[in-house]
């Protein structure tokens, strides 16, 4: 059993790892810390989500209680097509500098539940700060219960948003499928 700073992207997505982890006789604290996420009100929506779940089941919840937007647009700007690993590195660093600063024995991500996120990119990440901290990386591959986690957040009627959160990812579900209208008459 180890004590694990989890970091948490959002509710939905911490379901089955948060599960998993505890099956396996972890301590589980949640870690906040998501400068991607824009604007800032779906950021501020996604924190709140997680904290009224949190209190569901009784889950520690750290909040880095900054917002580093603008850094995060300053490491991802030129680089459009490698935006992903800049922003996985980016809050997985913060993740395990908490960790090692606050004594937790492991840190771990709940991005490794999502089939949208980029697997490896998030584990090679993960692993290159904890070497640089000194603090294990818990690896699991939790894609299989994303489903399972979506549907249990619907139940409890958690906030589940439609993009990752990142600015780019929002202009590309709209381009995807751009909407009817953004104003009614």
């Amino acid at each position: 059993m180890a004590r694990i700073l989890l970091h948490t992207c959002c509710a939905p997505c911490s379901i089955h790892p948060i599960d998993q982890l505890r099956a396996q006789g972890h301590e589980i604290t949640s870690f906040f810390y998501n400068p991607n996420i824009h604007p800032f009100t779906e950021h501020l929506r996604r924190k709140e989500t997680l904290i009224q779940y949190a209190k569901m089941i009784d889950l520690p919840v750290i909040d880095a209680e900054k917002y580093d937007f603008e850094e995060y647009l300053r490491r991802v700007a030129h680089r459009v097509d490698t935006r992903c690993g800049v922003c996985y590195e980016m809050r997985l660093r913060e993740t395990a500098r908490a960790a090692k600063e606050k004594g937790f024995e492991a840190f771990s991500t709940t991005l490794l539940v999502s089939p949208y996120q980029k697997h490896d990119m998030v584990r090679e990440a993960a692993e290159t700060v904890s070497r640089e901290y000194g603090v294990p990386f818990i690896y699991q591959d939790w894609r299989g219960g994303f489903r399972a986690g979506q549907v249990r957040a619907k139940e409890l009627g958690l906030y589940r948003q439609p993009y990752c959160g990142c600015i780019y990812s929002e202009a590309e579900r709209y381009r995807a499928r751009p909407p009817k209208s953004l104003f009614r008459p």
